[in-house]
């Protein structure tokens, strides 16, 4: 295509790129965003001591209280429109809903209102099986909550994942649960077992060799070579970390070893704490050819 005709298609692209950025910046509301913007803290909070997810909190905020703009919300700081209930016994206000003049539940501020949230459906037996989900399962909380009666919009669980999705509330949620395996894998600290008279750990997801290392006091780089690896390698859940160099034979008791499916040198090797050199060696194979097949007879020592 020569330069001239390139001009224009330029242009027209440019044109377009701008007329669906103007439309997204249109369809994600001032509103909402200083509304995320001011009390995502709270709802990330909440999530944390109840397990409700953030994003489905601040969606039901941002809906339920028109972005903190309705009635309800700066009179009475009710951003979720949680009705009295006979149960209430905090103040009250009238409002119009489904019905006229219903009893709605009043807060000091919105924080109590957010916490009340919480407890409602952290209390609520209806809710119950919500907290079966994963955190960052919103479709399912979304679905759940309008399923167990929350609100009678038929519409409602499209109406808050359409919000979470629209302005990535979903994001909170996934960066707790990263939060949270981090936290476990620093609270829980590797199980030690013996193999071939080796000590080894089990690799669990996440795991590097430089925080395997970090915890038992070992370069990363000597445990890449004890476990016959390379430097880029990957850990993946499940896989046998040796904390010291293997033996040049399996552990008496282990003289053979019959391949099954799925098996590598490499697993055997692993599995009886073999050296993966000595393993090819006293079996005579080529480390560039030898490829394990089913119902092969490798020796061990």
């Amino acid at each position: 295509m020569k330069m001239k005709y390139l001009r224009p298609f330029f242009v027209a692209v440019l044109m377009l790129a701008a007329t669906v950025s103007a439309a997204y910046a249109q369809h994600r509301n001032k509103r909402y965003l200083e509304y995320i913007a001011q009390y995502d803290d709270i709802a990330v909070e909440q999530m944390k001591e109840y397990k409700i997810p953030a994003s489905i909190t601040l969606a039901q905020g941002l809906l339920e209280s028109g972005a903190g703009r309705s009635e309800l919300a700066r009179k009475s700081n009710n951003h979720f429109g949680i009705k009295c209930g006979s149960r209430w016994r905090g103040r009250s206000v009238r409002h119009d809903d489904d019905a006229r003049n219903e009893c709605f539940r009043a807060y000091r501020n919105v924080r109590d209102s957010y916490e009340d949230h919480s407890r409602f459906l952290a209390t609520g037996a209806r809710y119950a099986f919500l907290f079966r989900l994963d955190i960052t399962d919103y479709k399912g909380w979304a679905r759940g909550l309008k399923r167990a009666g929350y609100a009678t919009d038929p519409s409602y669980a499209n109406r808050l994942i359409q919000i979470i999705e629209d302005y990535g509330l979903y994001k909170y949620d996934a960066d707790s649960k990263k939060r949270k395996r981090k936290k476990d894998k620093e609270a829980m600290p590797h199980q030690v077992y013996i193999a071939n008279e080796l000590l080894y750990v089990v690799a669990r997801r996440g795991d590097t060799f430089k925080e395997i290392g970090k915890e038992f006091g070992i370069k990363w780089r000597k445990l890449v070579d004890y476990n016959d690896l390379h430097k880029k390698y990957t850990l993946a859940e499940g896989d046998i970390v040796y904390l010291q160099r293997k033996k040049r034979k399996a552990g008496k008791g282990f003289t053979v070893h019959v391949v099954k499916e799925d098996d590598s040198m490499h697993s055997i090797s692993q599995k009886y704490g073999i050296r993966l050199k000595n393993l090819y060696k006293m079996n005579r194979k080529d480390p560039e050819e030898y490829i394990p097949t089913v119902g092969d007879r490798l020796k061990l020592r």
